[in-house]
């Protein structure tokens, strides 16, 4: 049988095939790395989108993420509802200010999201349980993702926001995605109040809930209509479509992390392609000696491709634990929502089997010179 063959000479030389995986195993693990933040970057600008209830999403031509979103009047939302099939269109507001202790100390950066509490638009909780808090004067909601450097977030604490003695009214659950290391949420009134130089005509986003029957391409086509070239208006699937193609071709993750990939794959198949012609230069007597008996080629492609696969599989496991030990230090310190699906868990196998076939067909022309008649 081909695959008692190939294990025997794989145990054979257990100091040299412990090598290649150990090799192989790198790669694999870079492969998961590389793949998993190529997933991710994209995940994290979509992570505050995700919390929030809208069918249609209307921002200003200038719009790149939403950190970067820019602003139009508000007036463009009151033009949004006249569509019929147009629910409710709301308005959310952004702003950066600096944290600090009332008595002074660091001054960190916090991003505030500002939106009408009984508009319902965040799909978080402990939001929608503490609107009667939002809609106290000079008090926020924190996020509970922001980061330790900022101190306690009970409620009840007195900080500084833009400047404002400012209450911590309570915490909710959702992620800062790329709003920044820490992230508030306050209601319309108090977000001017943070921000009083903020006109508040000035709109950052415009979240548009369609009537159930509704279609939201159909919508989207008739708002864009009506609206002026000021605006761009978002299906969901034209956002998520904008923030992939932003993240992956408009910045560096792209570049980095998919020729990161690349390499990772190529330094695979050569490791595994230097070990299996090493192994079939030294034994071209034995393979010679098949081929003397009456053994195939073919059989004896069969042994050359499972060596590379089971080396394969001997790497894969520990990288695929390497890689979750990874995976939970990174969440853990960079907030970025990275995370091991089945489709990735999928795609990285099924890399890892293109990359031992391949070392195996580069190997082949090494097992095609054991030749009886020149060797014997």
């Amino acid at each position: 049988m081909p695959l008692h063959l190939a294990w025997r000479i794989l145990a054979d030389h257990k100091g040299r095939t412990a090598l290649a995986a150990g090799g192989v195993f790198v790669a694999i693990l870079l492969i998961f790395v590389e793949l998993g933040f190529f997933v991710a970057v994209p995940q994290g600008g979509m992570l505050i989108y995700d919390h929030l209830r809208f069918d249609l999403l209307v921002a200003s031509s200038k719009y790149l993420f939403q950190s970067q979103s820019g602003q139009f009047p508000r007036g463009r939302l009151a033009l949004a509802q006249t569509i019929p099939e147009v629910a409710q269109a709301s308005a959310l507001y952004l702003g950066a200010g600096k944290w600090q202790e009332p008595a002074g100390g660091l001054r960190l950066d916090l991003t505030v999201m500002g939106f009408d509490p009984r508009a319902r638009i965040f799909a978080v909780p402990e939001i929608e349980r503490q609107q009667a808090v939002l809609e106290r004067a000079d008090t926020v909601l924190v996020d509970s993702a922001t980061r330790s450097l900022y101190g306690s977030l009970q409620p009840g604490r007195v900080v500084e926001i833009a400047g404002r003695r400012t209450t911590i009214g309570g915490q909710y659950t959702l992620g800062t995605g790329f709003l920044g290391l820490g992230v508030a949420v306050a209601s319309e009134a108090n977000f001017f109040r943070l921000f009083p130089g903020r006109p508040p005509d000035s709109v950052n986003l415009g979240l548009v809930t369609l009537r159930p029957d509704a279609d939201p391409d159909r919508a989207a086509r008739a708002l864009r209509a009506v609206l002026p070239a000021d605006t761009r208006v978002f299906t969901r699937a034209e956002l998520v479509a904008h923030e992939v193609a932003y993240w992956t071709v408009r910045t560096a993750t792209g570049l980095i992390f998919g020729s990161g990939l690349v390499v990772s794959f190529v330094v695979g198949i050569m490791v595994l392609y230097q070990t299996l012609a090493t192994q079939i230069t030294r034994q071209l007597p034995q393979f010679a000696t098949l081929k003397a008996i009456g053994y195939s080629n073919r059989y004896l492609d069969a042994v050359v491709l499972l060596e590379a696969l089971l080396i394969m599989m001997v790497a894969f496991l520990p990288a695929l634990g390497a890689a979750l030990a990874i995976y939970a230090l990174v969440r853990e310190e960079t907030l970025l929502p990275l995370q091991l699906s089945v489709p990735q868990l999928g795609a990285v196998f099924g890399i890892t089997l293109a990359m031992a076939t391949a070392s195996a067909f580069l190997s082949l022309g090494a097992l095609r010179r054991a030749d009886p008649a020149e060797i014997f």
